[in-house]
């Protein structure tokens, strides 16, 4: 049973880059802090790998659309958690945005994934209903985006004023 020690192994990953993360103080400036933030993003990185392939792992005792829709969600968590990590790395609007976006990708891939278990008309419904879905949390987050933006260039923060 290769689960568990897989488990195990993510457990102490993230319990070791939880100890380093709060080790590391963000508001020094001297020191090497790229060191230390840089094993802990690696640690964290692999903590999130691991546990991607535990997923996976798990979806393979599944078949046909069961299995698919499985791995769909196994790669949304996973996308969804590399995500969250840079925004908590950078804390941009940008990043925030990615955040936005991995998860609406992630619900779109598996609900399309579900609505595979659908026959015809009912399919196609379906896939147009995840599709607006989709496309509501896109403009949501992207206006939330262009908000921050402003807010941040109008309070004289370091964003620079970009045309779309």
């Amino acid at each position: 049973m290769k689960l568990k020690p897989t488990i195990i192994a993510a457990s102490l990953a993230l319990g070791f880059a939880g100890a380093a993360q709060a080790q590391s103080t963000p508001g020094s400036t001297t020191g090497s802090k790229m060191g230390i933030d840089t094993s802990a993003q690696r640690a964290e990185e692999k903590a999130l790998d691991a546990e991607y392939k535990a997923a996976r792992e798990k979806c393979t005792q599944q078949t046909g659309n069961a299995k698919d829709i499985c791995v769909a969600e196994a790669k949304g968590k996973h996308n969804v958690a590399r995500a969250e990590q840079e925004a908590k790395e950078r804390n941009t609007p940008r990043a925030q945005y990615n955040v936005e976006k991995a998860k609406a990708e992630a619900a779109y891939d598996v609900a399309k994934e579900r609505c595979d278990d659908q026959k015809a008309d009912a399919r196609s419904t379906c896939v147009k209903e995840a599709r607006a879905t989709y496309d509501q949390a896109i403009a949501k987050a992207k206006a939330e985006l262009a908000s921050s933006e402003k807010s941040r260039a109008g309070t004289g923060g370091s964003a620079p004023k970009q045309n779309r």
